[in-house]
């Protein structure tokens, strides 16, 4: 196996090395934000969800763990404005991370083509140089194919991680949301 990898590596165009080390880089931060905001946003799920229930079973106000609090207290005067700004203020601190989870699903499968491509070109000018068979050539397009499974398999797991803090997100702003409905709805 390492003979394989030393054997990979030395064949390999640097263009492709640098592609697999760039999505390797790209998989580490990519788990490292999803897992950050995952528990992040349970907890503050739990918080909210905790915070909806005491309002539903007739307390006056959400809980100080709640986000809406901050916005409450500030106020003199509770209003959907008020309560909307802290909508507003959750939503961006919700989906914090969103952004760079699908940037790297929409690019990672283009940055494993190009060192795919790369390497190909690599192997026909080796070809073009020697006298090559078949054997040369496959062996030459199936490394250059490790850059496109590379750059698709952190892809899938981009688009996983997005779509999943995705729905947390939108799970979260709903509790918050049913929070200021009711509040609006007990101040009538």
């Amino acid at each position: 196996m390492l003979n394989n990898l030393i054997d990979f590596y030395l064949k390999s165009h640097p263009v492709t090395i640098g592609v697999l080390a760039l999505l390797a880089v790209y998989f580490i931060v990519l788990n490292w934000v999803f897992f950050y905001r995952y528990f992040s946003i349970s907890a503050w799920l739990n918080n909210e969800s905790n915070s909806l229930d005491s309002l539903l079973m007739g307390a006056s106000t959400v809980n100080e763990n709640s986000f809406l609090n901050n916005f409450i207290k500030t106020s003199n005067n509770i209003s959907k404005e008020v309560l909307a700004l802290g909508m507003m203020a959750a939503t961006k601190e919700a989906t914090k991370g969103l952004s760079i989870l699908s940037i790297f699903a929409s690019t990672t499968p283009f940055i494993g083509l190009f060192g795919t491509v790369v390497s190909i070109l690599d192997t026909f000018t080796h070809i073009g140089q020697s006298s090559g068979s078949m054997s040369i050539i496959a062996s030459g397009v199936s490394d250059a194919l490790i850059a496109t499974a590379a750059g698709i398999f952190v892809a899938i797991f981009a688009y996983t991680y997005h779509q999943v803090l995705k729905r947390k997100s939108f799970e979260l702003i709903s509790y918050l949301q049913m929070q200021s409905d009711a509040i609006i709805a007990r101040k009538v």
